[in-house]
């Protein structure tokens, strides 16, 4: 009987290997089972001293190299709902992240991972990096890069704080009605949020805010906006939120900055029918 969670480190002996046939004999997991895997991520090459994905089931492979197969039955039966595309600059991308997809693969797969479903969708065809992140239970808008140079262009504006972006969420209780700006500590790190009440629901007792942050420590908004006796709904780990709870209330909304290619001003906005809405409990 195969464990539903398991790992095998494969030596490579001999000239024209083929790699399905190895791990089936080796694992005894079936080749279709093994080719869904590969697929989605889970069996990695090692030559020389790199060690990436392999996709082709008859790539070729040579003495000296290694096969790594990370089965996790739970994680490859991970479905999500599928990205959007809003915005396609050629160099790169502007997508809807939805509730469940993942900004960062792991060593046992990579298929719910939104630079993940971008290559297999954009046309035309592209490598897809990961320029910043949204937190897995977060949802909005999401920057793409198609090519290196672009790619570390666009980070830059992140970490320089050129590029202007702003969130929307949902939180419990009645929000102040002033701006107000938090700068506790994250992880004992410096952070700074700009929160706006936009508008209080008082049959839901709950508020939709607009946030800006100056720096970009994780889960700072979750924690900022619990610090102050109002978390975000749906939020699990810094609020009331539990199994029975909606999904986090948190979304990406707004992007500005000067494009790296065409060095025009671009500004990019979520749709309203993405935005968070209020939320019966």
């Amino acid at each position: 009987m195969i464990a539903d969670k398991t790992e095998y480190h494969i030596d490579i002996t001999e000239h024209g290997t083929d790699a399905i046939n190895l791990l089936a004999q080796t694992s005894g997991l079936s080749k279709q089972v093994l080719k869904g895997a590969m697929q989605k991520g889970a069996i990695w090459h090692s030559h020389g001293k790199q060690t990436n994905r392999i996709r082709r089931a008859k790539k070729p492979l040579q003495p000296g190299d290694k096969l790594h197969l990370y089965y996790n039955q739970y994680i490859l039966d991970e479905q999500v709902a599928p990205a959007e595309l809003l915005f396609d600059e050629g160099e790169y991308s502007i997508w809807y992240k939805p509730y469940g997809m993942r900004c960062q693969g792991s060593k046992w797969s990579d298929h719910s991972t939104i630079n993940r479903y971008a290559e297999l969708h954009l046309q035309p065809q592209r490598n897809a990096f990961i320029i910043h992140r949204l937190d897995r239970a977060a949802t909005g808008l999401l920057l793409l890069g198609h090519s290196k140079k672009t790619t570390a262009a666009i980070t830059q504006l992140f970490q320089s704080r050129a590029l202007e972006k702003y969130y929307q969420v949902i939180v419990e209780g009645e929000f102040p009605s002033q701006p107000i700006s938090i700068d506790s500590p994250v992880d004992n790190k410096p952070a700074l949020s700009h929160a706006t009440r936009l508008v209080h629901n008082p049959v839901l007792n709950q508020s939709k805010v607009q946030v800006k942050i100056d720096t970009g420590r994780k889960h700072q908004i979750r924690i900022h906006m619990a610090s102050l006796g109002h978390p975000v709904v749906g939020d699990r780990l810094h609020g009331h939120g539990d199994e029975h709870s909606p999904d986090l209330a948190l979304t990406s909304c707004f992007f500005r900055f000067v494009c790296p290619v065409s060095n025009t001003l671009k500004t990019f906005e979520l749709p309203e029918h993405y935005r968070p809405a209020f939320i019966v409990t």
